[in-house]
Parts: C-alpha cells; sequence; structure tokens
C-alpha cells in the first residue's frame, strides 16, 4: 500500500526541541504554566480564591502555647440566667473568657477559664461568684 502522507514526526524524534519550541521551554519543570491549575503564574487568582489549601503552608506551631479563648460577654450570660428558674443559677463555661460588657441583674455563679478585672467586678456586685477552673 502506499503512503500518501509522510508522519513528518518521524523526521524529528530524537531532537531537541520537537514539540517544545525553544529548548528553554522545556528544561526540568519550568514549562507547566497554562496547562491546567499548576504553575505559578498562570490561574493564580484561581488558587487563591478556591483552593486555598493547595499554597503550602510554612512554619510551625507550638504544643505549649495556649489556645485561644472565646469570649462571653456579661449580657449573655445575664439573658442565660434570666431564662433560667433557679434562684442563683450556676454556669460552667469552659473554654471561655468573661468580658465585662453589659449588666447583670441576677446573682450567677459563673465557672469559666478566664476573667476581666470589670467582669469580676460585675460578678460580685451582683451578689455572685466568679470561680476560675
Amino acid at each position: 500500500m502506499v503512503i500518501r502522507i509522510k508522519n513528518t514526526s518521524r523526521k524529528h524524534l530524537g531532537a531537541r526541541r520537537w514539540g517544545h519550541g525553544n529548548i528553554k521551554n522545556a528544561r526540568g519543570s519550568g514549562d507547566k504554566g497554562g496547562t491546567g491549575k499548576s504553575g505559578a503564574k498562570h490561574k493564580w487568582t484561581y488558587i487563591v480564591k478556591y483552593a486555598k489549601d493547595r499554597i503550602r503552608r510554612k512554619g510551625f506551631v507550638n504544643k505549649n502555647s495556649a489556645a485561644a479563648l472565646e469570649e462571653i460577654d456579661i449580657q449573655m450570660i445575664s439573658e442565660i440566667a434570666n431564662a433560667s428558674k433557679d434562684a442563683k443559677p450556676t454556669l460552667e463555661l469552659g473554654g471561655y473568657k468573661v468580658l465585662s460588657d453589659g449588666k447583670l441583674s441576677k446573682a450567677v455563679v459563673v465557672k469559666a477559664t478566664g476573667f476581666s478585672k470589670n467582669a469580676m467586678e460585675k460578678i460580685k456586685k451582683a451578689g455572685g461568684e466568679a470561680i476560675k477552673i
């Protein structure tokens, strides 16, 4: 059978630059831009917006460092105390720091990980107790 169209790729096999353009384009892993989501230059906004887990995180976390406490204020404690039917309700707030924003209208026993100075004063003025866990 007669070959009508000769395969032109056969004559380029073994050549350094076949299929890559300039030889600079085929060095190592430096020719990845424009193929999918790889490469640093192309598609960077997509990675920053939708694929943040692809970005490498640097540094380390000290195992001995204290974890950040969640915050709760006197106003929230007052709402919880008013909703309860006890005369002097007890609240256990492990992992929370009590802040002094708001007014306390009922005596409450609050057990929390941390207190601000003003929050302790407000709780004691209302006839309650502030106990650090």
